[in-house]
């Protein structure tokens, strides 16, 4: 395999162009619908009062009396309710504030309008598919089947709803690649390093010292699980993946001693990338409520009673992690149902996508009978053909243990099966957009096996032409496909039927007959 160019210009050109695509797919119309969607009703207030606040605030109304929802929709910002004592208005939240501190920028530069508060989730859905779009080319050599990763996931639904709502996922998403992305570098990097340090004398292989990938990945993955704590499952992952890479380039190097030569001098290192920078970056994202008094359980007078700013910073840290025992006490007993929730085995099959937004009777379609939706649901040709692309990774890395395939059936497998674990023993509430993080890995894994269809630069040309042929028609079904979902991912106003169309369309099964509210 040739080494890896990772700065020609159409290696640039062809992701940006990719990105540019789907970036517009999701900027068009972005304040579209001008409604608070689905879960926007908490982080995106959530979001305003850590601008106005540092923390998380109470806002007048509830889920049955959306009084603050109407109040911004109306351009009126008075959402705060008023208490005795401003302690009282602390308001518990269950995940950290790195992804809403990440849709408050959007809400500072916007203003707290549709567009500003969904401009953040916009801006990281984008730059999701041109990260993409160049990890899939680091790791395929191939500029072709980078900018098809970047494509696809430019044209999944689920993807595309996500980017243009104020919810938290799109941004664990974002984090989880870019620190794989590192990872990938870091590997490429590494095994240059290592080559260029060969000593035949050296048993373990020589020290590679400071590792600045990976050091970014242990950023990315501490952002991420300052997002959300589900981040954690792919920090695991993603250690153990670097380690065995690390193993793995010392013995093809000819360290006869290459695991100890890992432990030894990799080890430290990763210590330090996967525990204490991730740790940093996820306290850091706690700053607003170390620098107030008014956030939930932050004990402030208890904390500064003292005096003494050793007893403040040890007070504070108790506060901070009491918070946390209560949060996972919170998702530990998440049971609620929800007309949306589904189980983790059905979300690879779209048997429940979730509705984000629905209002009926409307006019402007040209029928009698109009209606107005955001649906969150994958493109069905690309989650299907994803499956198939995954068990053929099984058995490619069964048969030649290729790195790759190995990177994404462990990266699926930390997003998807810890799921399995809370479905099963806390029967906790659960939605499809979940595998939102998940997404990436599934494109690599149809970009992988494109790879194989078309064939090796050096196959027969009428053998790449005929795979060439079918990835090419695969591509096609994909882009019809999420072209016919369009309308009900970005919340256009269509007939009647024509949503019901989609609906059946899309493998979205409704609990009754009535449509979505």
């Amino acid at each position: 395999m040739p080494p890896f160019q990772g700065g020609t210009l159409a290696g640039w050109l062809g992701p940006l162009a990719v990105a540019v695509f789907g970036g517009l797919l999701r900027f068009i119309d972005l304040g579209r619908p001008k409604a608070v969607v689905f879960d926007e009703t908490y982080y995106v207030k959530d979001a305003y009062s850590l601008l106005a606040e540092g923390v998380e605030r109470t806002m007048l109304g509830d889920a049955k009396n959306p009084i603050a929802d109407r109040r911004l929709l109306a351009g009126n910002l008075d959402i705060f309710k008023q208490c005795p004592q401003p302690d009282d208005c602390a308001s518990f939240v269950a995940h950290p504030p790195l992804g809403k501190w990440m849709i408050a920028a959007g809400e500072w530069m916007f203003g707290m309008n549709p567009f500003g508060w969904r401009f953040a989730a916009a801006v990281a859905g984008t730059l999701t598919i041109l990260i993409l779009a160049r990890v899939a080319r680091r790791m395929t050599r191939s500029t072709l089947l980078g900018c098809l990763a970047g494509l696809l996931l430019a044209l999944d639904g689920l993807h595309l709803v996500l980017s243009r709502t104020a919810i938290l996922d799109i941004f664990l998403a974002f984090w989880v690649l870019a620190g794989f992305a590192c990872l990938v570098a870091d590997r490429d990097d590494m095994r240059a390093r290592l080559a260029g340090r060969y000593d035949a004398a050296l048993l373990r292989g020589p020290r590679l010292g400071l590792r600045p990938w990976r050091l970014a990945a242990g950023v990315c993955l501490g952002a991420a699980c300052a997002v959300k704590w589900s981040g954690v499952f792919f920090l695991l992952a993603f250690a153990l993946l670097s380690l065995v890479w690390d193993a793995g380039a010392r013995r093809a190097l000819g360290a006869r001693e290459a695991y100890r030569g890992t432990l030894a001098y990799d080890g430290p290192g990763a210590a330090g990338a996967f525990a204490l920078v991730p740790a940093l970056t996820y306290v850091a994202s706690w700053s607003g409520w170390f620098a107030t008094s008014r956030g939930w359980g932050r004990n402030w007078d208890q904390a500064t009673s003292s005096g003494n700013p050793l007893f403040f910073a040890f007070d504070s840290v108790r506060s901070w992690l009491d918070y946390h025992v209560q949060v996972l006490g919170f998702h530990s007993g998440l049971e609620t149902p929800h007309p949306y929730m589904s189980e983790p085995w059905s979300w690879p099959l779209l048997l429940r996508p979730v509705a984000f937004f629905y209002e009926g009777e409307k006019s402007g379609c040209g029928a009698a009978d109009c209606a107005q939706a955001v649906i969150g649901v994958g493109t069905p040709a690309l989650w299907y053909g994803s499956a198939v692309a995954l068990v053929a990774l099984v058995a490619w890395y069964a048969a030649t243990r290729d790195w790759r395939a190995g990177a994404v059936l462990l990266t699926y497998a930390a997003g998807w099966l810890p799921w399995f674990y809370y479905a099963v023993a806390d029967n906790r509430t659960m939605y499809l957009f979940y595998m939102a993080p998940v997404l990436p890995f599934m494109v690599l894994a149809v970009v992988l096996v494109a790879g194989l269809v078309i064939g090796r630069r050096d196959a027969p040309p009428a053998r790449r032409a005929v795979g060439a042929a079918v990835v090419g028609a695969f591509a096609l079904i994909v882009l019809v496909n999420f072209w016919w979902l369009q309308p009900v991912l970005s919340a256009e106003t269509i007939s009647y039927a024509q949503y019901w169309a989609r609906m059946l369309l899309s493998s979205w099964v409704s609990t009754s007959t009535s449509s979505p509210t």
